[in-house]
């Protein structure tokens, strides 16, 4: 019987999260400070497009106050960065410490989102470049970051995958 049908399930939850072993849990936690820092990466970013912050060294403005970065759902492009790092990050977060087992759409869809937060990365990177010939110190780190997250994901969603299949 999964934990989640369990009456204990959000203090058992807890307890794993928080001081569980195994389970691919380190690559979670890993994943979700990645994601974590990069929401501060594009925090900062999305306070320099509201004019909250005036100025951002290393390139920010060529790149961060350009029409481009505002041409999105008419908000500047940090904050739309924001909500999916954070989405990134509370799919990391997201069920018990075997959950490749008893939910394993959850490291699935951690794998796609991650897949899918690396391209827009690059593709954010390469226009950077070719567009602006500037590249943003800021946005570099957060797609560094982003980056770093692949690898993590897919022993996990291999698990889950093989869980799906039937496979030992």
């Amino acid at each position: 019987m999964s934990c989640f049908a369990c009456t204990d399930a959000p203090d058992r939850l807890s307890e794993q999260l928080r001081h569980g072993t195994g389970g691919f849990i380190e690559e979670r936690r890993a994943i979700a400070g990645l994601s974590l820092f990069s929401t501060g990466m594009m925090g900062l970013i999305g306070l320099y497009q509201l004019g909250i912050v005036k100025k951002l060294p290393l390139n920010a403005d060529r790149v961060n106050a350009s029409a481009e970065a505002y041409s999105h759902l008419s908000m500047p492009d940090a904050w739309l960065g924001l909500i999916s790092y954070a989405v990134t990050g509370a799919l990391a977060a997201a069920g018990p410490i075997d959950r490749w087992r008893t939910a394993p759409a959850l490291p699935l869809a951690l794998a796609g989102k991650v897949a899918a937060d690396t391209a827009i990365a690059a593709k954010l990177t390469t226009d950077e470049w070719t567009k602006h010939k500037a590249l943003c110190f800021w946005c570099l780190l957060s797609a560094g970051a982003t980056v770093a997250m692949l690898p993590l994901v897919w022993k996990e969603a291999s698990a889950a995958v093989k869980t799906l299949l039937g496979s030992p």
